[in-house]
């Protein structure tokens, strides 16, 4: 038997496809889940959803689900770990957008860079060095942790570097970009195959294949051909119209790691497709508005939940989350090929060696592995290079508990820049710390001068922080139910709208 610890499984969908994924597995149907998380309502509503498909499709006398609130308790004898926490929940998530646009930083999601995926980092690296010492102590010896938490490089990076844990970061960017350009092609996305390589959330299209045909370069043409897509994907067009290159992200996601586009919030009208049914179209706080609108979305979907019919656990029904089948080939030897964050290791020879880089691999009985790739074109390697410094001085300031080393990641962070001063980065640091201090005890010690420093201090923050028409505390909750919202696949990543872990 198999034993998988889903830390943070109160992220209810996410957490019910994963299990059903493995269990459509047929050498995996004896697997045993243990499922942690810190809320308890969210952990026993995902159970009772779980056990029901469990009995429904007649694999309870093999399969075996447990629930706890004790992390270590999970993790005990664990094969392997998925990670699904969001530390600081919706109340970190507001810190995160609000106290960045008092100081003129704009963003629509702030979980993978930006001052958001800065502080997010700063949160989640403490916890994750924790589970990773708790696996070294209680899993099994060559335990393997498959991240899929945000701000996915940088968790990866801190597991990798400092956890003494094998460790994988995971997103399905790369398969909702690939069947997008589909779309545009008008082909089932089987027919198209595709070389990504980059960083997470900013992996590019580097050979794109139609039937065998290279379409690489033909993508921009096809997108002039859908206005309407054209129209929801504005910033993402414009990146590849000045690299020549596609990127995996949705519009509200690229427009926050490159600085052009979300300078003033007349830059954000004119590149963000604005609409409440695409919170990831580029709108300020989109992300923040869609979770505000899904905080009780217990209330609208648990009874449809259980009103619905249990899906057979068939490979029909399977989705493309990599973790199943990562786990089902290490298991069984069956080669899987897809998109991974794993140590560069120069496997991109144009990206530092030392960073977690997202390109092509492959796993089967001995391992994930990762070929060469060779060098990214050179305006795609800039790019990433610039993330990739942010994301080094991130992590090592949260392992270090160095506030220095946090204010030059931000200072060095390209939508901030564009944004503010050093004084208003430096004082912006200082209100997110003081905020968000229960979620970061490696800066306990700096509490007490950030707070000073802000009394005594000029306040530099003087930016009205929505538009108002625009405000996300305002709308009632309830007012979008979850099937009224059309997403692409890859609008919301694996850090779903309903993690509380």
């Amino acid at each position: 038997m198999v034993k998988i610890a889903i830390i943070g499984a109160g992220s209810i969908a996410f957490t019910r496809k994963l299990i059903a994924d493995i269990l459509a597995v047929p050498e995996l149907q004896d697997t045993f889940f243990h499922c942690m998380d810190i809320n308890p309502t969210n952990l026993d509503n995902m159970f009772q959803l779980a056990e029901r498909d469990i009995r429904e499709n007649a694999v309870e006398t093999a399969a075996r689900i447990e629930k706890t609130l004790d992390r270590r308790e999970a993790l005990t004898d664990a094969d392997y770990v998925i990670n699904l926490v969001r530390v600081g929940g919706l109340e970190g998530l507001q810190y995160d957008i609000e106290i960045p646009l008092k100081y003129g930083v704009d963003q629509c999601v702030g979980d993978t860079l930006a001052p958001g995926g800065i502080m997010y980092a700063q949160r989640g690296i403490p916890v994750l060095l924790d589970m990773c010492r708790d696996m070294q102590e209680v899993s099994k010896p060559n335990v393997l942790l498959l991240n899929y938490a945000n701000p996915n490089p940088m968790l990866t990076w801190a597991a990798t570097h400092y956890g003494g844990i094998r460790c994988v970061g995971l997103c399905h960017g790369v398969e909702g970009g690939q069947r997008l350009i589909a779309r545009l092609f008008g082909v089932p996305h089987e027919d198209i195959d595709v070389i990504c390589a980059g960083i997470n959330h900013q992996t590019w299209y580097i050979e794109v294949l139609n039937k065998g045909v290279d379409v690489t370069h033909d993508i921009l043409a096809a997108f002039e051909q859908h206005p309407e897509i054209v129209e929801h994907e504005k910033c993402r067009v414009d990146v590849l119209r000045r690299t020549g290159y596609f990127s995996t992200e949705t519009n509200g996601h690229l427009s926050e790691y490159l600085h052009w586009y979300r300078k003033t919030p007349a830059d954000v009208a004119e590149w963000a497709y604005i609409d409440d049914r695409r919170p990831l179209g580029g709108e300020t706080a989109g992300y923040l508005r869609f979770a505000i609108k899904r905080r009780n979305f217990l209330e609208v979907d648990m009874p449809k939940w259980l009103a619905e019919d249990v899906k057979p656990f068939t490979q029909e029904n399977r989705s493309h989350e990599h973790g199943s089948f990562i786990i089902e080939s290490l298991e069984t030897g069956r080669l899987y090929r897809g998109h991974f964050n794993l140590l560069n290791n120069a496997c991109i020879t144009n990206l530092p060696s030392d960073a977690i880089v997202e390109a092509p691999g492959y796993v089967d009985a001995l391992g994930l592995h990762m070929p060469p790739v060779g060098e990214l074109p050179d305006v795609c390697a800039a790019i990433c290079n610039a993330s990739i410094a942010v994301q080094r001085l991130a992590v090592k300031a949260a392992i270090n508990s160095d506030l220095m080393l946090l204010k030059q990641a931000m200072m060095i962070d390209p939508l901030t820049a564009a944004a503010c001063t050093t004084p208003e980065v430096w004082q912006m640091v200082d209100e997110l710390i003081v905020a968000e201090a229960q979620w970061l005890p490696q800066f306990k010690g700096d509490i007490p001068q950030a707070k000073h420093r802000i009394a005594t201090e000029k306040p530099l923050g003087t930016h009205d922080i929505y538009p108002p028409t625009r405000k996300p505390m305002e709308v009632k909750v309830g007012d979008l139910e979850s099937t009224q919202i059309d997403m692409e696949d890859a609008e919301i990543r694996g850090d779903n709208y309903d993690r509380k872990g």
